[in-house]
Order: C-alpha cells, then structure tokens, then sequence
C-alpha cells in the first residue's frame, strides 16, 4: 500500500497526458493500448530500420513469409506465398509463387480501383533499397543476399549519376508472370528463406502508391495486412486501425505437442479470423514511471519489454523474486519473461581520430575502456537485474550463439585498464589526474546519449566508469531518432543502442562488423578484410562444424579489434492486463497485435474509464 500511496501523488498527471493522446473513448470497439519508450522515424520499410517503426510496418506490408506464432524452435510458413519456395540444389534459384486473390487496403492512389498484390510489387520493393536516392538503410543489408545484376545496377547509376530506372531488367529478381517471382543468386545462399520471411522490411508494396505520394510516402504506408494507419502524431501517437480490405484469413499455429502453453493457445483461437481486434493505439511515453503509472491505471494495456520496457525500473515491485506480486495478480494482471535474442552494444567509430583506427594504441585504447565498463553493476543498478552479460555480438536463440562462450568482451578489469593504457602512452603528463593522448593532446570522450531518466543512470555509470580508469569523457545529448541519423552519417564517437535479430541464423549479428555495410548495420565502420572474408565463407556454407568454427573465428576477431563492446543480452518482462489475451512475445518477428484479443466489457467491469 505504501507503493500505490507513492504513485497517488503523480498518477493524476500520467492519466491527464494519455488522455490527451488518445482522447477517444472504445464505445465497445475492441482497442488495443500500448507504448513505445521511443519515437518512431516513419513507416516507409525502406527507409527504417529502427525497432519501433519496424514493429508498426509489418502490421501493414506483408512479406511472402512468416514465422509460426506459436512453433518452438521457430518454423516458416507462407504468408503472402502459395507454398514453400522452389529451390535449385545449389542454394542459387529461389521460386516463389504468390497467393492470387490479396488485396492493397483501398486508397486514393489506386483512384477507385481494387488493387491486387502482384509478384513485381516484391521486385519494386527490392528496387526501392537499391535506389541510391532512397538512401535506404537497408541496402548494405540487401547487398549481402548477392542477387544477380542488382548491385552492378546501383553501382552503374551511382557511377554514370543517372536516375534509377526501375523497369531496367535485373538478371536475379523477376516477376516471370503475375504471381510468380524469381531469385537467382550469384553465390549460394542456403538460408535466403529467412530473409524472404523478413516482414518487417520486405514487405509487397504498390509502385503507384510511392508515385502518388512521392516524398510523403512514409507518412501514407498501403500494404496488404491486417491493418492501416489511421492516425499519426509524430513522436506521440499512432493509431492502425483493422483493414476491411484484408483477405479472410483464420488464426492458425502450429505448437509443439509437448508445448503446454502453445497447445492451450491455440486450443482457444484456432479458426478465428484475424485480426481479432479493430484498433491499435500507441503512444509514445519515454520515461519509466509515467508509462508504468499508466499501466497500472489501465490506461495502456500491455507493457511489451522489447519496445516499452516493460516495468522498467519498478520491476522488483511488479515481480518480486520473479513472480507477480501479490497485489497485482488480484487484478488479473499476467507476466512473462524470456532472454531477448538482441543485445546491448556500445560502439566506438572506427573512423573517429581518436577512438578509431587499427593500430595497436587504438586497439588498446577500446579494449580498456571495455575492461572498464563494470556490465554487472549496470546490470543489477540500471537493468535491475533484468539482463545477462554478454560475451561476442551472437544473440540468444540465433545459430553460433554458445551459452558457455567466455572472452575478454565479458570481463571487468579496471587495473588491466589502467595497464594497458599505460603501456600504449596514454599517461597523465599534467598531473590533473586526466591522461592525455600518447601525442600529449587531451584524451576526452564524446558519448551520445538521450534526455531520458534511464539514460542518465546509463551515463553516470559510464562517467563513473572511465574516472576509475583516469579517462575524461563528455556527452552529447539529442533524441533517439536524431542520435540514429547521426550515427548513420558517422557523426557520433561513442554511442549505446540495443539491436535485435529478425531471423535464427546468427550471421546476422556480424552485419555489424562487415565493411561492405558500414553506415548502414554497421554503426561501427568496421572494415577488416580478413573479418570480411569470414563473413562471405560463412554466407555460402550449409550449417555445420565448419560454419560453426567460422562463427568462432569471428567472434575472436570482433574480441581482438574491439569496434564494439557488447554489454547484456535484456531479459524482457511482459505485462498484461487480464482483458488482453492470446499474447506470446515473438522470438524474432514484431507483428503479433492482429493475433491477440481484447474483450471491452471486462476493461469496463475493471473501472477503467478512457474518455
């Protein structure tokens, strides 16, 4: 009682600023509340490639594929496509025929007309990423799936400085008829299928819609799936409303028969239309006790750890010892928590004069201030112990991941620091008790960081961190999405961002560390050939020994040059209200809010008033 009595003197102005948001009552409407800890960027896939955004697009553009909702291990199933692709035994043709029948949510850029979903709508949105005026986050990505001519294509434009032309005819990406789309590969690819079920990004989309709407087209997302944007209110509130034009489609999984929860799940939902709720609102609360007071109030009905953090720092009240507290579970209120398959890296760019380069003070200088960064004390102070430590960029419940890989990457060693920076020259030579470059200049830090309370504790921990050390370092502040420009551009020294997987093979943990994709998963800049020619080894090889001695190379080149230091892999705690049901955090994929339910009436038994 003495904690609700705490929250009695704020709660009243958490609910005023969700009210504001979202001023509309439900009127019986099923609607879904959630938030995010962190402003979107947009809805254009192929422009994104932060976690919020990225988590509201898949809900609108549907790729071919999907993940099963409810299989452990996970498993792909069609989603747009008409079956499992066909595929040439050595890993370089993938054909994939598509559903005839699925619709575009109607829109004025379609002038009336019922638009289907055609095979060259993937083509377009494959061109889209390879379109130098995009800019698009994604192509260093796109690149690495090797599909035959496209990159010479980009290249050439980039080259001759003409406009991309996208009905040139490109050799590995046709539509060979209306519903039948074709990849060739110029180098095998035995696990393409994944990057076909990235539905976030690869979504189908409708090239008169990006014409109609030109530079606005992230603010007007058309696709295929359950939903479409209502309304949005940039960094505030956005609002996906059901699709009446989405295809009948019923709820459909395929559990373990040993998965209790699975079974029971699908037990409930099975043949059930989807999506099963009219409205997702979002609203965008940074900081910790407003979106919690909010929770508690019913105002949002799901904390969801991957994006909203879950309870955050109020995590020891909401579970103590790991169980729904008392007060709580008489609410109805439900938890669950599982290890994230994502990771918490601090990286350092490699092209900045004093953090960056390959040369051995460099490198010494990166592995002390790894040595330095004390992750179990930020785990237990800042995460309240809601994270492992990490020791390699591999995430849990990715191929190459070892739960009893051990390396420098995990250790706290701040005498070992302190050692090393003195063998490599960098010394205090003015006695102010700060030690300067090995060239006598001043050796001062820049670390990004974010205005948010949380980020603070981060900070402090940071600056705390390098004083023991003797290292100076300073901050610069801005917005989430601001910082990720920046570092896009190579404009940031050091920054701290989380990154999640899209997919089980654990490869894609070193798209940040592969040359070819610097200023894209690359934050890093990161370009050491002998890396690179690991990463391209182990894209052609099937799963194996080798592959996996490979991963293990890897790993230890990312542990010898230290371009980034991974923290913690994040233990997400979910909450939910009892009148949210069917809800399983995803291991990989973000869409799930067309596979949940909410039931009004409950909500409304609970007291809970919204308008």
């Amino acid at each position: 009682m003495k904690f609700y009595s705490f929250l009695a003197g704020v709660l009243l102005a958490c609910t005023t600023a969700v009210h504001a948001a979202e001023p509309a009552a439900d009127g019986g409407r099923k609607i879904l509340r959630v938030a995010f800890t962190t402003a979107e960027t947009g809805f254009d896939p192929s422009q994104i490639s932060d976690l919020y955004s990225r988590t509201v697009t898949p809900h609108i553009f549907e790729a071919l594929y999907r993940y099963d909702h409810l299989a452990r291990p996970v498993k792909i199933r069609p989603l747009t496509a008409a079956g499992m692709p066909e595929v040439s035994p050595d890993y370089k043709v993938w054909t994939v025929k598509l559903q005839p029948g699925i619709y575009y949510a109607d829109d004025p850029a379609f002038k009336g007309r019922k638009r289907e979903l055609v095979a060259q709508d993937y083509v377009y949105a494959f061109l889209r990423t390879a379109d130098p005026a995009n800019r698009s986050q994604l192509w260093s990505w796109i690149e690495t799936f090797n599909i035959a001519g496209l990159a010479d294509y980009r290249r050439e434009v980039v080259a001759q400085k003409k406009r991309f032309d996208y009905d040139h005819p490109i050799q590995g990406l046709r539509a060979l008829d209306r519903h039948t789309i074709r990849f060739t590969l110029s180098e095998p690819s035995p696990r393409f299928l994944e990057n076909l079920a990235a539905s976030d990004l690869l979504g189908g989309i409708a090239r008169e819609v990006v014409e109609f709407y030109g530079d606005k087209i992230a603010e007007h997302p058309v696709g295929t799936g359950p939903f479409k944007l209502k309304q949005w209110r940039r960094s505030s509130l956005i609002v996906l409303e059901r699709n009446p034009d989405f295809r009948e489609m019923h709820y459909d999984a395929e559990p373990a028969a040993d998965d209790t929860e699975g079974q029971a799940i699908l037990a409930r939902f099975k043949g059930r239309r989807i999506p099963m709720i009219d409205e997702v609102r979002i609203s965008i609360i940074e900081e910790e006790q407003p979106r919690w007071l909010a929770f508690l109030n019913g105002q949002i009905d799901m904390l969801a750890g991957q994006y909203s953090a879950g309870p955050g720092s109020f995590i020891n009240v909401a579970m103590p010892n790991g169980k729904v507290a008392p007060n709580l579970e008489r609410r109805g209120i439900q938890a669950a928590q599982q290890v994230n398959s994502d990771i918490a890296i601090t990286y350092f760019n490699m092209e900045d004069p004093v953090v960056g380069g390959y040369t051995p003070e460099k490198v010494a200088l990166r592995r002390a201030i790894s040595l330095s960064m004390d992750v179990e004390r930020e785990i237990r102070v800042a995460r309240k112990g809601q994270a492992i430590p990490a020791q390699s960029q591999v995430v849990p419940h990715t191929t190459g991941y070892d739960p009893k890989f051990k390396s420098e990457s995990g250790d706290y060693d701040p005498a070992r620091a302190r050692a090393l920076l003195d063998m490599y020259g960098y010394v205090d030579r003015d006695g102010d008790g700060w030690r300067e470059l090995p060239d006598g200049k001043p050796l001062v830090l820049v670390y990004a960081t974010q205005p948010t309370q949380i980020s603070r504790q981060f900070d402090e921990l940071w600056r705390k961190n390098l004083q023991a050390i003797g290292v100076r370092t300073t901050f610069q502040t801005g917005q989430w999405p601001e910082q990720l420009k920046l570092a896009r551009a190579g404009k940031l020294q050091i920054w701290t961002l989380g990154s999640s997987a899209s997919g089980r093979d654990g490869q894609s943990s070193f798209d940040r560390l592969h040359g070819p994709q610097a200023g894209g998963q690359n934050l890093a800049r990161f370009n050491l050939p002998a890396f690179d020619a690991l990463y391209d080894r182990m894209s052609v090889l099937p799963d194996g020994p080798e592959r996996d001695d490979l991963f293990r190379q890897a790993k230890m080149l990312a542990v010898a040059y230290m371009p980034y230091k991974p923290t913690v892999h994040r233990i997400s705690t979910d909450m939910w209200h009892p009148w949210v049901s069917g809800f399983r955090r995803p291991v990989f994929w973000s869409e799930w809010w067309h596979l949940v339910d909410v039931d009004p009436a409950m909500r409304v038994e609970a007291g809970i008033k919204l308008d």
